[in-house]
């Protein structure tokens, strides 16, 4: 029979080996190195918010629809974050995303090359979804997409950043009739001359909560209207799937020096995707067909008006064309990523616009459930 004192000191024993083996498991990942650029990296924690992966990543473009869910997914496997803001309000919301430090505010100018060193200075990988699909008297799409794209490669390159992810548009096209796509092209083109390894990301038409495609469907009862006649073919992404691939090539050395192209699993017509809205919103959702002549007419006399951001002439040029992508390009499917279907998700995002009488009615065609998948890592 034992005595009290020997039970004490054999509970005592198995406590000191258990926490000895979790500290050899733990110090077995504390220091590694990466395959290509050969950085050390140093980890502690168990995973998650509250832990650090020993990446530190700075994501300009942060304030965005698509920033936002970037940063997110980055914090959530314990990456700091830098994130570069030009209004303090319009980042504040990213710091609940991460642990205490990992979440790091810096402001920046594009046009200040010392404050883009700072930004950049301790990361390891940067990520530049800086865009507008309009154009301002203070920033032109060559200024952002050309330029800016310019003095990041640089700042990237004098502060020895091993990475740099730069996101562009699906159709970007040097001899694209659109000037918004025109310019990504050759922001693309800059990126690889001064970072010959860029990783170049081209996402179709995104949509999610705060987009700017289906939210301007539901919200434009009465003014809805279309070019082509509706029949524009496009391929469009949820933002969280594109922020899923982001993530993913924070670790993926083999995604250094190649093109993604990241579209939907379905292709749509315009008209499919009204109509689609039509279901779930149970709203009439009147819409004129208008020719793009007239149209592009009406846009450059809104476009001078202050504080627009609903329509441009190069937006319409752009809803006339049909979403092409590269023959044999890298998707998805590389990263071992399912994109999501856009009307089995799609009440969550389009239901807020039904009338109280038919708010709770499901949607028949919806599966609205996540589907499981098999998680892959890439190297």
């Amino acid at each position: 029979m034992l005595t009290p004192i020997a039970v004490k000191q054999i509970g005592r024993s198995n406590v000191i080996a258990k926490v000895a083996t979790v500290s050899q498991t733990r110090s077995v990942h504390d220091l590694t190195f990466r395959k290509k650029t050969g950085q050390p990296m140093i980890r502690y924690g168990l995973g998650g918010r509250s832990s650090t992966n020993g990446h530190i990543a700075t994501v300009f473009g942060c304030t965005g629809f698509l920033g936002r869910y970037v940063v997110n997914r980055l914090a959530q496997q314990g990456t700091q974050v830098v994130i570069a803001y030009r209004d303090p309000d319009e980042a504040r919301h990213l710091k609940v995303t991460g642990d205490l430090g990992q979440i790091v505010p810096l402001e920046f100018d594009l046009r200040n090359k010392e404050q883009l060193a700072e930004c950049v200075r301790h990361s390891d990988i940067v990520y530049n979804l800086i865009g507008r699909d309009y154009e301002t008297k203070n920033f032109t799409f060559e200024n952002v997409h050309v330029d800016g794209t310019r003095a990041l490669a640089e700042a990237c390159v004098e502060n020895g950043v091993a990475r740099f992810v730069q996101v562009s548009a699906l159709n970007a096209s040097e001899d694209s009739p659109s000037k918004f796509l025109r310019t990504k092209a050759l922001g693309e083109k800059v990126a690889r001359e001064i970072i010959p390894e860029t990783t170049v990301v081209r996402p179709g038409i995104m949509w999610g909560h705060e987009d700017r495609f289906l939210n301007r469907i539901g919200d434009g009862d009465g003014w809805q209207y279309w070019v082509n006649q509706g029949k524009t073919k496009i391929l469009p992404v949820s933002a969280i799937d594109v922020a899923q691939a982001l993530e993913v090539m924070l670790t993926a050395e083999s995604t250094m020096g190649k093109t993604y192209e990241l579209y939907g699993p379905k292709e749509y017509k315009v008209e499919d995707i009204y109509e689609l809205a039509r279901e779930i919103s149970m709203q009439p959702l009147p819409i004129r067909n208008v020719p793009d002549r007239v149209l592009k007419f009406m846009a450059s006399i809104v476009d001078k008006l202050p504080y627009n951001q609903q329509v441009s002439p190069d937006l319409i040029e752009r809803l006339k064309m049909d979403d092409k992508p590269t023959p044999g390009a890298l998707t998805f499917k590389d990263l071992y990523i399912e994109p999501t279907q856009l009307e089995t998700v799609a009440i969550h995002f389009l239901r807020r616009f039904r009338s109280n009488a038919v708010f709770d009615l499901p949607y028949e065609k919806g599966e609205g459930q996540v589907k499981k998948g098999v998680y892959h890592l890439i190297d």
